[in-house]
């Protein structure tokens, strides 16, 4: 069961969302706040395995909750809740530790399927996004300067990995690719996040696009 806390001010989407997960067998949303503060004690209270957050909210934000929640031992994933996917709130709060974005006018079932993949511990972000969200991003010259930096004491094969959490892969596609086997690339992907200092596949796929690793 893939228990879900949602973090909305508008208790409209927190109702709308509770239907909807609620629709699936193997998902059950626990626990609710309407402010990023009462969402950190949500998520302290019900140990849930994602956490839905939307970020402009009255009080503590979004962001400021996702930093706490990062900070947490063995934080829950979250993802963003968005109406724009360029939002460049965005872009700060997955560098913040957030494993992806869902805009807020996803269709149910998909919605459904992407906590699933959130809950496996995969990135909810697709290049394209990914994409977009680096190049507007207003800092991207100082994030370029750190990412090459941390990038250089990767070996050719992290480098190799990095490139593919870049594009978006998980590690069954990374091990088709480079020919290994999933258990060696979840290998590389534990020992290249503790290096790059990245708190998830997500801001590692990131730190490939800031280092110019992932092109276009």
């Amino acid at each position: 069961m893939v228990r879900v806390v949602v973090v909305d001010d508008e208790p409209m989407v927190c109702a709308h969302l509770r239907t909807i997960l609620g629709s699936a067998d193997d998902i059950e949303v626990v626990d609710e706040a309407h402010d990023g503060a009462a969402g950190v004690e949500a998520v302290i209270r019900a140990r849930p395995d994602v956490v839905l957050m939307d970020l402009r909210m009255p009080g503590v934000d979004g962001i400021t909750a996702i930093e706490r929640i990062s900070a947490l031992t063995e934080p829950p994933v979250v993802v963003v809740l968005t109406t724009f996917d360029a939002d460049q709130h965005v872009l700060r709060a997955l560098r913040a530790g957030a494993a992806g974005f869902l805009v807020k006018s996803t269709p149910p079932k998909d919605l459904i399927g992407l906590v699933r993949v959130a809950a496996e511990g995969h990135m909810v972000l697709s290049p394209a996004a990914a994409r977009r969200l680096v190049a507007a991003s207003s800092d991207s010259q100082q994030a370029r300067d750190r990412a090459r930096k941390l990038t250089a004491s990767l070996t050719d094969r992290e480098v190799e990995v990095l490139r593919c959490l870049g594009a978006g892969m998980s590690n069954a596609q990374i091990a088709a690719r480079l020919y290994l086997s999933e258990a060696t690339v979840k290998g590389y992907v534990s020992r290249m996040l503790d290096k790059l200092g990245c708190a998830n596949r997500t801001q590692a796929g990131l730190l490939a696009h800031d280092a110019g690793i992932i092109s276009g």
